[in-house]
């Protein structure tokens, strides 16, 4: 049986193929091997009941995950899946990679992450290429839920946030500087906790202070991440990540301001990636 794996920093979606041609489909949390190390992984794998009754019969495990992008840090993450699935064959690689093959397939093409970070890279048929962006969400992580989380509560926190915002912020979250620093600097997904305040931004995107606040965060991600790229209007830019997906009329609004071609844009890329990776299989065994 094979298992796919498609992991973020704050969650990540698994999909098995059963024996009988139906799918498992089951969330844990994000395995970002950044946040959470070895032992910890193994443990969050080891408590997702739905997998542990056929992880014997599991022999191929395909993972792409965000900070996936060392050797160290996939070995971290082989190893602590090989705890589990003591009889497969276990791939990992990054995020960017899952979300090539489920939004180009076999085509070449920019594909750009805007979930908990954001991440772009260019796809040329068969590899991810290297590139100077993904420098993490303290350097970097523009137009991210990271990011949007940071110009929230700092905006909140400086008393720069509109008053009537403001009002309904500090009604949901109870916020102060104190509660922020312990979450921030204190605790182990920093990233995380600062990206769970996007569904703040769903709620009143249609407020002018929100409205422009994303716009600004796509602005920023394409022209730091996007623009620098000689031929990124030759090719059409895929997005995979709940920001771009719940946003994706401010996103296609930027887009189209400076002239990047929007393609899929995925909320999660599971099942494309499952499709991708179980016909590749087919494929594989049909010519070997």
């Amino acid at each position: 049986m094979i298992l796919v794996a498609d992991s973020g920093s704050s969650q990540s979606d698994w999909m098995l193929a059963l024996p009988d041609g139906k799918r498992l489909a089951f969330a844990t949390k994000g395995l970002n091997p950044f946040f959470v190390n070895e032992k910890d992984i193994a443990k969050i794998i080891h408590n997702a009941d739905e997998i542990l009754p056929h992880a014997g019969q599991v022999t191929e495990v395909y993972f792409f995950g965000s900070g996936c992008t060392s050797p160290d840090r996939r070995e971290m993450v082989s190893n602590a899946l090989s705890q589990l699935f003591v009889n497969a064959f276990i791939s990992v690689e990054t995020d960017l990679v899952g979300a090539a093959y489920a939004t180009c397939g076999n085509r070449k093409g920019y594909i750009a992450t805007l979930g908990t970070g954001s991440d772009v890279s260019f796809f040329d048929g068969e590899e991810v290429l290297p590139t100077q962006q993904g420098i993490g969400y303290v350097l970097g992580d523009e137009g991210s839920g990271v990011w949007f989380g940071k110009q929230l509560v700092t905006r909140f926190l400086y008393g720069a946030m509109p008053a009537d915002l403001a009002a309904q912020f500090e009604t949901k979250y109870r916020l102060n500087k104190e509660i922020v620093i312990k979450n921030v600097y204190q605790r182990a997904t920093p990233n995380a906790y600062l990206a769970s305040f996007a569904p703040f931004m769903a709620a009143y995107s249609d407020h002018p202070f929100i409205d422009d606040l994303l716009k600004r965060g796509f602005t920023e991600f394409i022209m730091t991440n996007i623009k620098p790229f000689p031929d990124h209007g030759d090719y059409v830019c895929h997005f995979v990540g709940s920001i771009a997906y719940f946003f994706i009329e401010q996103l296609r609004e930027v887009c189209e301001q400076r002239g990047v071609k929007m393609g899929k844009v995925l909320s999660r890329p599971i099942n494309e990636l499952f499709n991708y990776i179980i016909q590749r299989e087919k494929n594989y065994e049909i010519h070997a």
